[in-house]
């Protein structure tokens, strides 16, 4: 089955929701999305969109906490570019829909959050369900117009290249064009050969590959896989942002409390009471989130306990209920009542800060592709993310996309594509090779946790590194001889994401921001002041 459009997006978070908006107005536009079409880390974002909007605050101030947060590897243009588009953003977030919580008292006011790493209170939040406010009204925006179709239940398996047609010899120096994507229907089990003009990979991140993440499940790299596979360069995926604190409990598959628990004033506390934050930054609780969720680890290794708690008890009940009603009613309905009770917290992994090279329009190293959002890396958050600054980059890079996409389009009025072969659906299932494969997506959570974790060492990379090439040599066996399937797309990728994190991770010789590690426990300006690439030498 073949379809063809002028603009395919990948992904439904606010990066893609965005960009689709912006470009229908030039063409069509088909939406991929794994699940249900709010299924998204944009939907699961509980703290904000981090924006210059205070009388008291400046973009300068803004532009240095971004740049001190990603120690030393932001690229300073396309921080300053995206946070002099903040206001904006959020405005025009606004008028689609968006409804953001205002003070009591001054309705025309933001209530704007402080949290870890801001020096001004600068985040926009809707209560502590940004994202799912955000995601709502992008998606009715969206279904008004009559020329975007979004396409639920379908994952993207490969980027259509020049590589896929029947004889393809490749040139010394030619680019790599991308000509949209083999989709699968879940539901049907069929192909989609999705021909398009241009194509953006929106896809998120990647948390998956760990056991324990804040990530909705489909969030297992998909966009980043299929893009590494086909050709783009990927970089600086030894940066994973381990959330500090998640719910610890028996019923809860790790649910965030959000960064602004703490920065309205939510206190740190080990098993028999005592503060420890103290003794690892000045900021304490509001320190980067590295900082944060390695002092954690510090402390639960070093103590043998299962978790740490987070006190907000302190706090005005009904301040509480207003300010976090969707962190109070979830932990109410476990039995916690966080008006009187510490929340019990551990890290979990929570954002890719690298991902696929973008220039600053947000432009692949392959012709016709972008990418925005948790899977690409733009330069903006360098080895660590600060605080609500994702949200902020994945809608000013979709607007950056887009214009840039929107001039694209106008020089491609006469071409035409190839002929391009269909999926082959030949052979049949082996299920008893599958059943045997499949276990390991658990066995590659696990091990990453603990080897490719908060702190790691040469030998516990180098150890991860034989493992995961011996698996993914398995995959890519079945792969080639079985007829695709839905669970055999994404473990492959989950295996590549994880391959990708690793060899970023053995690469870089020293400890900057998210990437820690034992053997090279210092910075390193000298010689590692620079990004870690990948790319593919199989292309």
């Amino acid at each position: 089955m073949e379809m063809k459009t002028d603009f395919l997006v990948i992904g439904s978070g606010i990066g893609g929701l965005s960009f689709a908006l912006k470009v229908c107005e030039l063409g069509d536009v088909v939406i991929v999305t794994k699940k249900q079409d709010s299924e998204s880390n944009t939907n699961y974002a509980q703290g904000g969109i981090a924006s210059v909007l205070a009388k008291d605050d400046a973009f300068k101030f803004h532009i240095e906490d971004t740049l001190k947060a990603g120690d030393g590897l932001c690229n300073p243009e396309v921080v300053r570019k995206v946070v002099e588009a903040g206001p904006e953003c959020i405005h025009e977030l606004i008028r689609i829909g968006t409804h953001f919580t205002r003070k009591k008292d001054e309705e025309n006011e933001f209530d704007l959050g402080l949290e870890g790493g801001h020096s001004k209170n600068r985040v926009v939040h809707a209560a502590d369900l940004t994202g799912k406010e955000v995601e709502n009204s992008l998606l009715s925006a969206v279904k008004s117009k009559p020329n975007i179709k979004i396409l639920e239940d379908h994952i993207s398996i490969d980027l259509i290249t020049q590589h896929h047609l029947k004889d393809y010899r490749s040139k010394p120096g030619e680019k790599i064009q991308c000509w949209g994507a083999y989709v699968l229907d879940k539901k049907n089990n069929q192909v989609i050969a999705c021909l398009s003009k241009i194509t953006l990979l929106a896809t998120g991140g990647a948390g998956q590959v760990y056991i324990h993440t804040t990530n909705p499940s489909i969030a297992t790299g998909d966009g980043l896989a299929m893009a590494y596979q086909a050709g783009a360069e990927v970089g600086n995926l030894e940066f994973i942002q381990f959330h500090p604190t998640t719910l610890y409990h028996e019923k809860s598959d790790s649910f965030l409390i959000s960064e602004a628990v703490r920065g309205e004033g939510g206190i740190l506390r080990l098993q028999n009471g005592e503060t420890f934050m103290e003794k690892y930054h000045p900021q304490k609780e509001l320190a980067p989130r590295d900082v944060v969720a390695r002092a954690i680890d510090h402390e639960l290794k070093k103590r043998g306990d299962p978790c740490v708690f987070l006190d907000i008890t302190h706090l005005d009940q009904k301040f509480i209920k207003l300010r976090f009603p969707h962190i109070y009613g979830k932990c109410l309905s476990l039995g916690l009542d966080i008006t009187r009770e510490w929340i019990p917290v551990v890290p979990a992994a929570h954002y890719t800060c690298g991902g696929v090279v973008t220039d600053i329009e947000g432009r692949t190293g392959i012709e016709n592709l972008y990418a925005c959002g948790e899977v690409a890396c733009t330069g903006m958050h360098g080895a660590n993310r600060l605080a609500s600054n994702s949200l902020l980059e994945a809608v000013a890079f979709a607007h950056f996309a887009a214009d840039s996409a929107k001039r694209k389009l106008a020089g491609l009025k006469d071409f035409s594509l190839p002929p391009i072969p269909a999926w082959s659906l030949e052979g049949v299932f082996d299920q008893q090779e599958w059943v045997i494969i499949s276990h390991n997506r658990e066995w590659i959570e696990k091990f990453m946790w603990d080897y490719v974790g908060i702190v790691r060492s040469n030998r516990r990379l180098k150890q991860a590194k034989r493992r995961i090439d011996i698996l993914l040599e398995e995959i890519t066996d079945f792969y080639k001889i079985n007829p695709v399937t839905y669970d055999v797309v994404e473990l492959r990728n989950l295996a590549t994401v994880a391959k990708l994190i690793i060899e970023c991770a053995l690469q870089r010789k020293e400890s900057r921001g998210l990437h820690y590690n034992i053997d090279y426990p210092h910075k390193d300006d000298r010689n590692w002041h620079k990004d870690t690439i990948l790319k593919s030498e199989e292309i």
